[in-house]
């Protein structure tokens, strides 16, 4: 379903910009990018249809950013509703660029207050995994059998995020082939960082020019290594788009947060 934007500041007007076209599998979704993979479904928010203003304007999903909380609650249940959930089904965690990533089972906490997560997985077909980002590269893993989505910065993938998505998709019982979606981000178009963050990432195509990186060649190449099948990129730059994601760069650090949702379909 479409949302209606409301109370967003001149900076970011309501009126929806034209949507740039989406590779297959991908898919607008009202105001955000859906897809369906076997085993489940994955959902890339942008920051139209909320309730904040200002710099979070308008779906700013995050608590920490400064933004009003009353504001957040209902983005937040206005992302749960499109899903056909509630907000009080999801699972994320406090994200610090590490490599901890949640296991949902049957009988598991869904989520623990304060817990530093920067990844979800779940065996539960009511409890959608969820990160925030705005620039970093969120990562939806999913598999017949439970689902998983990761945080992915520079730091994260550096430390093996990825690979810990993966373990963690399988021990919550995922069987068969993982296929992954790789949403919106800095690409290297814009991500410039030094030797210092360069030298972490040795694999062909992380280097763009002299100093860019591409976060999602990185995130193709280690998924391969560990037995992800097919591999979906979403090709859109957080930084190019400022009137449909929130980029941490960009904005001098004062945004909102994006989210990478997947949870289990058939």
């Amino acid at each position: 379903m479409a949302l209606t934007p409301t109370g967003a500041d001149g900076a970011h007007p309501t009126q929806a910009p034209a949507e740039p076209t989406l590779p297959e599998p991908f898919h607008w979704q009202g105001w955000h990018i859906g897809a369906a993979l076997p085993g489940g479904r994955v959902l890339f928010t942008t920051r139209r249809g909320g309730a904040s203003s200002g710099p979070f304007g308008e779906l700013n999903l995050s608590r920490s950013v400064g933004d009003d909380r009353a504001a957040v609650d209902v983005n937040r249940e206005r992302l749960a509703a499109q899903i056909g959930l509630e907000w009080s089904d999801f699972s994320f965690g406090r994200q610090v660029h590490g490599t901890t990533v949640r296991r949902v089972v049957e009988g598991a906490p869904r989520r623990v207050r304060g817990a530093e997560e920067d990844g979800q997985a779940s065996a539960l077909e009511d409890n959608p995994a969820l990160v925030l980002v705005a620039d970093c590269l969120p990562v939806a893993l999913v598999a017949l059998g439970a689902v998983a989505v990761v945080h992915a910065g520079w730091r994260g993938l550096a430390a093996g995020i990825l690979e810990a998505g993966v373990a963690a998709l399988r021990e919550c019982g995922a069987t068969g082939e993982i296929s992954a979606a790789l949403g919106p981000s800095a690409r290297p178009c814009c991500y410039e960082v030094g030797e210092e963050v360069h030298q972490h990432f040795p694999e062909p195509g992380a280097r763009s020019g002299d100093r860019g990186l591409d976060l999602a060649a990185v995130a193709r190449f280690r998924l391969q290594a560990n037995g992800v099948g097919e591999i979906h990129d979403v090709g859109l730059c957080t930084m190019c788009a400022p009137e449909l994601f929130f980029s941490h760069r960009l904005d001098a650090g004062i945004t909102g947060r994006q989210a990478g949702v997947a949870w289990r379909a058939g």
